[in-house]
C-alpha cells in the first residue's frame, strides 16, 4: 500500500523548496503534494475540477497550510474543510510566517488543529519537520474508515 500525500498549500516557491528540502532529510517518505493558491486547495480537498480522480489525486493524510495565499486565505480553505463532512476530520495545520495573535487565535477558532512559525533557519525546519514525522504521521491516529463517521447523517450516541 502506498503512502498517502501529505497536501502542503504554499504560494512562495522558495518555502516550497525548503520544506520539500527538509521533509527529505527528516526522512518522510510520503509524497508532499504542493499547491500554490487557496482555491487550488480546497478543489483537492474536496475533489473538484482538476482533483476529481482520487486514485490520481488522493486524499491526503495531513494538510499544511499558508495563512496568506491568493484566491483564498488559509482561513477561507480551512473553513471550506470544516464545512464538508467528507474532509471535516483532515488534521489541518498552519505552517505560516504570522505569529499574530489574532492568526493564531483564528486559526483554532476555525478548527486548525495546530499552527507553527516557519523556522527562518534550514535547520530548525527540519527539527520541525521531524516533529511532525514523529507526532502527526507516527502517532496520531484517524479511523480506518473515515467516511462512515464523516456520514452527515450520524447521530450522537
Amino acid at each position: 500500500m502506498s503512502l498517502k500525500p501529505i497536501l502542503y498549500a504554499e504560494d512562495d516557491e522558495n518555502d516550497t523548496f525548503f520544506l520539500q528540502r527538509a521533509f527529505k532529510q527528516a526522512g518522510i517518505s510520503h509524497p508532499l503534494v504542493t499547491l500554490s493558491d487557496g482555491q487550488e486547495a480546497i478543489d483537492y480537498c474536496l475533489g473538484r475540477g482538476l482533483y476529481t480522480d482520487r486514485i490520481e489525486h488522493p486524499l491526503p493524510c495531513l494538510f499544511l497550510l499558508d495563512l496568506n495565499m491568493p484566491k483564498k486565505t488559509g482561513l477561507e480553505v480551512l473553513k471550506s474543510i470544516r464545512a464538508e463532512p467528507s474532509v471535516r476530520i483532515l488534521p489541518v495545520i498552519f505552517l505560516t510566517s504570522s505569529l499574530q495573535d489574532s492568526d493564531i487565535h483564528r486559526a483554532y477558532l476555525n478548527g486548525a488543529n495546530a499552527y507553527l512559525a516557519k523556522p527562518s533557519q534550514p535547520e530548525a525546519l527540519v527539527v520541525m519537520a521531524k516533529a511532525i514525522q514523529d507526532f502527526w504521521l507516527s502517532q496520531n491516529r484517524l479511523p480506518k474508515n473515515p467516511p462512515d463517521l464523516w456520514d452527515a447523517s450520524s447521530k450522537s450516541h
